[in-house]
């Protein structure tokens, strides 16, 4: 029973860690069209442009990031009581999101249970048709000697009706520039200013986003599912939350923060990105080290 507690527990971390880690390092998901705007080249009418509209700036931003394929990233998450995390690392978006990250609890009731597992920090790979979390030597003295586990996301749509099928969207098409897109769609953003970030000289914009419309409006989701996601929504507590993001002279995303408010208290994310283009190579991690979370979670605890 013991040991079926470990498994499940491990198991339902680690699918938290998968998502929020790679959602702090990208932004909320959105696939909302960005509409059109001048393509690739002339950088000196996008600097017009961010100068004199906010929303085609942020259609230039959009493409430049989405373009890049490839960035390092870094970010710190806080959400309510349950956790504070770190993640560090390289994430590719030219063909679904692939990359490997680490992960690290630094509080929060969720720290407390990885402590437990013996460890407070989790590797994660992610590849195009699934993710990957590397776990601790307790969880594999409970899983037949395997340390990772894999979330498939065909499978992660069959959870929870439409917030799996939402998960699944997240975790295949996510990228830094989705902040973007979500201020787009927003309609509500505006200029703040020009600031130095890390030393680079940066334009900041901020807007405040609704975030069970945009999920309708910007999710491939049947009704059914996108009801499902809206009612968790609606228990978590999440109304809208508010987006900064800061812009370089490239039109490239080097940093991003979403504030917003939970049924379990305050959410906040910063990002911060660097090393567009990076080459990003991720393995599948050896099949014999690798327990299914469908396995996982199908072992019932004892009566």
């Amino acid at each position: 029973m013991k040991s079926t507690a470990v498994r499940r527990a491990t198991v339902s971390i680690a699918m938290a860690a998968a998502l929020t880690g790679v959602a702090a390092c990208s932004g909320s998901d959105s696939d909302g069209g960005s509409g059109g705007s001048s393509g690739g080249g002339d950088k000196a009418a996008g600097k017009a442009k961010t100068q004199a509209n906010p929303i085609s700036a942020l259609r230039s931003v959009e493409k430049s990031t989405d373009k890049a394929d490839s960035a390092k990233v870094e970010s710190t998450t806080t959400m309510g009581t349950i956790m504070s995390m770190e993640a560090d690392g390289a994430l590719g978006w030219s063909d679904g999101l692939t990359g490997t990250l680490t992960i690290t609890y630094t509080g929060g009731t969720m720290a407390d249970q990885m402590r437990q597992l013996g460890t407070t920090s989790m590797e994660a790979r992610y590849l195009p048709d699934a993710y990957y979390a590397k776990m601790g030597d307790k969880f594999a003295e409970q899983s037949g000697g395997k340390h990772w586990i894999k979330y498939a996301y065909d499978d992660l749509a069959d959870l929870a009706g439409g917030s799996g099928a939402y998960m699944k969207d997240q975790m295949q098409n996510t990228t830094p520039n989705q902040s973007v897109k979500l201020l787009l769609a927003s309609g509500d953003v505006k200029k703040v200013g020009e600031e130095k970030v890390r030393g680079e000289n940066t334009t900041h914009y901020s807007g405040t986003v609704d975030v069970a419309d945009l999920a309708g409006e910007s999710s491939n989701l049947t009704a059914d599912q996108l009801a499902d996601m809206k009612r968790q929504l609606e228990q978590a507590g999440v109304t809208t939350e508010t987006i900064d993001i800061w812009v370089n002279d490239e039109d490239l995303l080097v940093k991003k923060v979403e504030k917003g408010e939970l049924a379990t208290g305050s959410m906040s994310s910063t990002a911060f990105y660097s090393d567009y283009g990076v080459k990003v190579s991720t393995e599948e991690p050896p099949a014999g080290d690798t327990a299914d979370f469908k396995d996982l979670m199908q072992t019932q605890p004892a009566a």
